[in-house]
């Protein structure tokens, strides 16, 4: 399990949870007395919030942004990567990009991309996903520095693995 500073702490208060949880259960039977189930209940949803921050600390996952002008497509793809454990959502047009973020991107939409969206959209690095597979539609992905070029219809693991060698670059650098 990768080393974080996060993941100690909220590992010690998921033990601590557990072991409330043991003890009233333990003290419950030892009395002969039904246990406290709205206390039992408590400390049960506690753990699973706990265990949730564990997780995150563990296996941080990085949102995907799929920016298709297809928006029942970004919709579908979307979906598929949530399925595969992924934050993502869809969008038809660029809008703000937060750090961090990947961005999976139609080349389809480049025409009404703003300056600032163009240098915002290659400062992410994205991962461009098009129907057009011509040398122009290449040296149009280039420019925008794309990390992966993919050609529609793209299969949803080719997409995953597109996803997690861009997370894998994101960290080395």
């Amino acid at each position: 399990m990768p080393s974080r500073p996060e993941l100690a702490p909220a590992l010690h208060r998921l033990r601590s949870t557990l072991a409330r949880l043991k003890s009233e259960l333990e003290l419950a039977e030892l009395d002969g007395a039904p246990p406290p189930v709205d206390r039992l209940l408590g400390d049960v949803g506690e753990a699973l919030s706990l265990l949730a921050e564990v997780e995150a600390a563990a296996y941080p996952v990085a949102p995907v942004l799929v920016v298709d002008d297809d928006e029942r497509l970004g919709e579908l793809t979307a979906r598929g990567l949530r399925r595969l454990g992924y934050q993502a959502g869809s969008s038809a047009t660029l809008g703000a990009l937060h750090p961090g973020h990947v961005v999976v991107f139609d080349l389809g939409l480049t025409p009404s991309l703003s300056a600032p969206d163009s240098a915002a959209l290659k400062a992410a690095r994205p991962i461009v996903v098009t129907g057009a597979a011509d040398p122009a539609s290449r040296a149009l992905a280039a420019s925008f520095d794309a990390s992966a070029y993919l050609v529609k219809p793209v299969e949803l693991e080719e997409l995953a693995a597109a996803i997690s060698r861009r997370l894998a670059e994101a960290q080395s650098d």
